[in-house]
This record gives structure tokens, C-alpha cells and sequence, in this order.
């Protein structure tokens, strides 16, 4: 029953590609672990989590660990994006666009300039 509850969490955590990703469900509760590649994705299955389970869930439990905690995210540039844009994306701030031209100021001289395919580092902010 509460496995069915967390199915988009489950799903999401399959989309990702979550490592050594387990489920068990024990008494009620479900215990969730396993191994985002960042902390943005991290932090989108604690936001999916929430969505089903409220703000302080008592039937789930995840232990969400994060490989590379050097960086947010990785983003590569699609058409049509701005700094701005991924800044909104990732922080919810367009203006934190000046961190991500920053954090790529070795492949970036412009802020106003970026090109499909190329893979932005997303900082982790404070």
C-alpha cells in the first residue's frame, strides 16, 4: 500500500538512474536508499517525496546519498537556453546566472554566449 503511495518517487528514482537504489517496506513504513549523481537530483526525489507524503512524511524513510558533491548539477546547453534560464531552472533565480558563468568562466567569455551541447557546472551556492 504505501509502496503504490511512493510509486512516482520509485519511477523517478528509475529515470534518474539512482545507484545502489533498494526499497523494503517493513511495518508500514517505506525505507528507501541509494545514490543520486548530485545534489539537484537529490533534491528532486525529496520534492516528489514530499508531493506524496507531505512536508514530514512518518511512512517513508530515504537515505539519498550524493556522488560528486563538487558541483549542484551538470547541465548541457540545449537550443534555446540562457544563463538565466538554467539559473531559473536550478535555483529558481535568473539572476544567479553570474554563478554558473563564474563556475564556467574557463569554456565561457561571455555570458550572453553559450552553445548547444556544451556541459555547464551548476555550483553549489553557500
Amino acid at each position: 500500500m504505501v509502496k503504490a503511495k511512493y510509486q512516482n518517487v520509485l519511477d523517478l528514482g528509475e529515470k534518474l538512474n539512482i545507484q545502489n537504489g533498494d526499497v523494503k517496506e517493513e511495518n508500514g513504513v517505506l525505507h528507501v536508499t541509494g545514490t543520486a549523481t548530485n545534489q539537484y537530483e537529490k533534491n528532486q526525489l525529496w520534492d516528489a517525496i514530499k508531493a506524496a507524503g507531505g512536508e514530514n512524511p512518518s511512512d517513508i524513510v530515504a537515505d539519498i546519498k550524493v556522488a560528486d558533491t563538487s558541483v549542484y548539477a551538470r547541465h548541457t546547453v540545449a537550443s534555446g537556453d540562457t544563463l538565466g534560464k538554467i539559473a531559473k531552472h536550478y535555483y529558481g533565480d535568473a539572476m544567479k546566472y553570474k554563478e554558473i558563468f563564474e563556475a564556467n568562466a574557463d569554456i565561457l567569455k561571455n555570458p550572453d554566449v553559450i552553445h548547444p551541447d556544451q556541459e555547464l557546472v551548476i555550483p553549489n551556492l553557500g
